[in-house]
């Protein structure tokens, strides 16, 4: 598992140990930097059940302004330092240990992009939409990892399921603001194709 391209481009990052943390494939993180390819650039990002934090640290080596990494588990908060520090990213970041839905009910934000990438089989992007879409910026964007044949809302808040991609396995659900959305398709035009 490697940083695919920025400043921290090449840097081996490692995963926390057992079967509780399920890495993004690098298909998958590939397919969602370049959904977000346009928007990276000097945005707050929360990687949200950050795992390794390799979602997030991507975002950062590809010039996000910052990135806020929540994860439950002592583990997991050790390997993302680890991480950050082999990344040289650790001074634009905080990991925080605590579940999701208590950092959004304590922390207002704004965050422009948001990486959610639970467990899968949980229903946990389901439970966390509403408060997480409450911490977005108008321009925000919020990009959720499920399995496959998980069914997420249409709605969360004021943001609208854009478009939803899938990859093996895993499928990339994008929700913006409807009118942020209509400013997107003029500005960039293409997007990644449905799968």
């Amino acid at each position: 598992m490697r940083v695919i391209t920025g400043s921290a481009r090449g840097t081996r990052l490692e995963a926390p140990p057992g079967l509780s943390t399920r890495p993004t494939s690098e298909m998958c993180k590939e397919a969602v930097f370049s959904i977000l390819h346009f928007e990276l650039s000097e945005a707050r990002v929360l990687d949200l059940f950050a795992g390794s934090g390799q979602m997030g640290i991507e975002a950062l080596s590809r010039g996000a302004k910052s990135c806020v990494f929540v994860d439950n588990s002592r583990q997991a908060q050790a390997v993302i330092r680890r991480n950050l520090a082999a990344a040289k990213l650790a001074g634009k970041s905080r990991v925080e240990g605590m579940e999701a839905e208590p950092f959004l009910r304590s922390h207002t934000g704004p965050f422009d992009i948001a990486l959610l990438d639970p467990p899968y089989g949980q229903q946990l992007c389901q439970a966390v939409l509403p408060l997480l879409a409450q911490r977005m910026s108008d321009q925000g964007i919020i990009v959720c990892e499920t399995e496959r044949e998980e069914t997420l809302p249409e709605q969360a808040g004021a943001f609208s399921l854009h478009r939803t991609y899938r990859y093996g396995r895993a499928k990339v659900s994008v929700y913006r603001k409807q009118e942020e959305e209509e400013e997107s398709y003029a500005a960039h035009g293409n997007l990644p194709r449905q799968l």
